[in-house]
Parts: structure tokens; C-alpha cells; sequence
């Protein structure tokens, strides 16, 4: 088994604004850290090479992140022992919190491409159901059982 992975975020500005610039300058940049990290297996993107015109919820204000990995030991190594890090303690400058689940994690079966309306309802599923086998976030115990479901692959 594999682990995906969603997040989204309300931007608190247009992307093409100075006050975003950081945060769009160094999307590439990020973006080539993940596909270079141990574990990565597959990320969302367009035909520029990120998510961030892939609308979700039908609004042009929430962007979306989706990638599969290994593990996640494999995405937390990326997300908290690379430059990755930095941008994530910068969140607030960008986004706005959306008051309820943002991010899911969910096991798939390896090869296995989530789509961004199946990632979705992994999100709404745990936003009424809280944590479950189906749909987890890192606080949960779903994502410790790793050892059992990727010892059944």
C-alpha cells in the first residue's frame, strides 16, 4: 500500500499579487524537492507543472496539493526535514484557515493515481466522520498502522 495525501488552502490574495510572489516563486523550486525526496512517488499538476489553476470546491480561492509517497515517514521527512518547512511556517501569511479539516491522508493500493474528486470526498469523509481507516490525518492512529498495510502489499 501507498499513502496519498490533500491538502488545500484558501489564498488570502490573488496568486499573480507581490504579497503571494514568495510563496509562487518557490512552488517549482518545492515541487522538485518532493520529486527528488526518498518515497515520492506521484504529485497533481498541470500542464505548467503545478496544481494551483486545478479548481476544487468550486472556488478559484481554494488551491490544492495532492501527492502520493511510499510512507509516511516518506512525507514527513519531506514536508518537515526539508526547505519545505520554512515555507510551511509561513502559511498564515498566505492562506486563510478554513476552520475545518484542510489536509487527508488515505492508504491505495500501489499504482493506484487518486483523482482529485476521489481525494475530495477522503476529505469529506473525514470532516463528518472524523478519523477512520478510510480517511486519516498524521494525529490519527490510521497513519501508525503503516507497518500492517505496507507489510500487505
Amino acid at each position: 500500500m501507498h499513502l496519498a495525501q490533500l491538502n488545500i488552502a484558501k489564498v488570502r490574495f490573488d496568486l499573480e499579487s507581490p504579497e503571494m510572489s514568495d510563496f509562487v516563486n518557490n512552488l517549482e523550486p518545492i515541487n522538485a524537492i518532493a520529486e527528488k525526496s526518498p518515497g515520492f512517488i506521484w504529485r497533481l499538476k498541470d500542464e505548467t507543472g503545478d496544481a494551483t489553476s486545478i479548481e476544487v470546491e468550486n472556488n478559484p480561492d481554494i488551491i490544492v496539493n495532492m501527492s502520493v509517497w511510499e510512507s509516511v515517514e516518506s512525507l514527513k521527512n519531506f514536508m518537515f526535514k526539508t526547505h519545505h518547512i520554512d515555507f510551511l511556517k509561513r502559511k498564515k501569511e498566505w492562506f486563510i484557515p478554513l476552520g475545518e479539516a484542510s489536509y487527508v491522508l488515505w492508504w491505495i493500493p500501489e499504482g493506484h493515481i487518486p483523482t482529485v474528486q476521489e481525494a475530495m470526498a477522503k476529505l469529506e469523509h473525514l470532516r463528518q466522520n472524523g478519523e477512520t481507516q478510510e480517511a486519516f490525518s498524521f494525529k490519527g492512529n490510521y497513519a501508525k498502522l503503516e507497518s500492517a498495510h505496507t507489510s500487505n502489499a
